[in-house]
């Protein structure tokens, strides 16, 4: 078996990503944490981290890292059931989700869970094309991605697909777009996108015009509400949620390309063997995104559908 001491001294090191702020967390000195560390890289013949500013956990270490985080789970889910929850520290574990869901369904997950479990959560947005890398890393226990594929020791849920339309302001659609959603007019309209990452707006505009475009004016909004608020302001167009576009959205926007929704399917990925806790999380978020998303697509084109989601 692993030794308990050397483990916990790799999580803080990990955690801490420094030797030296390890040993202040754990109240031991420097040359114990790298003693114990190197006890562990030799009993596993393995280098588990590397010794750079951050400190970051080699491809072994993540494998390490995560067996730590299920360790954690699985005593935490024991000491449950055997001493009386409230002396209980809570357990820190960490989800990966994209900021459109954030704004839209993860919530009604994420409140159950951080009322009725003793857990530290901390929950990481990142593009839906990004949140992959942070499972691998071991940085969180689960996250929403775009990816289908499973990484070896991961198994992909399908959770449904998040509908995407183009929308402006009656007044700023009447400005720019007089004559209809052509190649010329999004060219010279500004178009509000979330951040560098998103790649949604180029692949919304080769899907209508049936050829890459790139060069428009962007404008980066990097929350999901702000964005939509500067849809509504009439400083640009752009594509957000059908599920965030409500009240008095749904009155003052209007969908510049009907027959050119976007859909983009969304998985949640997870260890492939559970803990109980963690194995709630996976039953909350699928069933909450069954509710909320379409049907899983094949490709990220909705065609001419004008269903909505739920």
């Amino acid at each position: 078996m692993l030794d308990r001491d050397q483990l916990t001294t790799f999580a803080a090191v990990v955690e801490q990503q420094s030797f030296e702020k390890a040993a202040t967390a754990l109240s031991i000195t420097r040359g114990a944490v790298s003693q114990r560390i190197k006890a562990l890289e030799e009993a596993l013949s393995s280098v588990l981290l590397v010794r750079e500013k951050p400190v970051v956990p080699t491809a072994q270490g993540e494998v390490l890292w995560r067996h730590v985080q299920a360790l954690r789970l699985l005593e935490s889910d024991t000491l449950a059931k055997i001493k009386p929850e409230p002396q209980l520290a809570p357990v820190p574990l960490a989800i990966a989700v994209n900021a459109d869901s954030l704004a839209t369904w993860i919530p009604t997950v994420l409140w159950p869970l951080m009322r009725q479990h003793r857990i530290a959560l901390e929950v990481i947005t990142d593009d839906q094309d990004h949140t992959l890398r942070r499972l691998a890393r071991g940085e969180v226990i689960g996250c929403i991605s775009t990816e289908a594929r499973p990484a070896t020791g991961f198994i992909a849920e399908p959770l449904g697909a998040m509908e995407y339309r183009c929308f402006a302001t009656r007044s700023f659609a009447d400005e720019h777009f007089a004559k209809g959603f052509t190649l010329q007019a999004a060219l010279r309209a500004p178009a509000v996108l979330f951040n560098r990452k998103d790649s949604l707006h180029d692949e919304f505009l080769q899907n209508v015009f049936g050829m890459k475009v790139e060069n428009y004016t962007k404008h980066y909004l990097p929350a999901p509400g702000t964005l939509l608020d500067g849809i509504a302001s009439g400083v640009g167009y752009g594509l957000v949620p059908t599920v965030q576009v409500q009240g008095r959205y749904a009155t003052e926007l209007v969908d510049l390309a009907p027959r050119h929704p976007v859909c983009v399917s969304l998985h949640w990925h997870h260890w492939t063997v559970e803990p109980p806790l963690s194995q709630v999380i996976t039953a909350l978020v699928v069933a909450e995104a069954a509710k909320t998303l379409t049907p899983a697509l094949v490709s990220q084109s909705c065609g001419d559908s004008t269903d909505t989601p739920a």
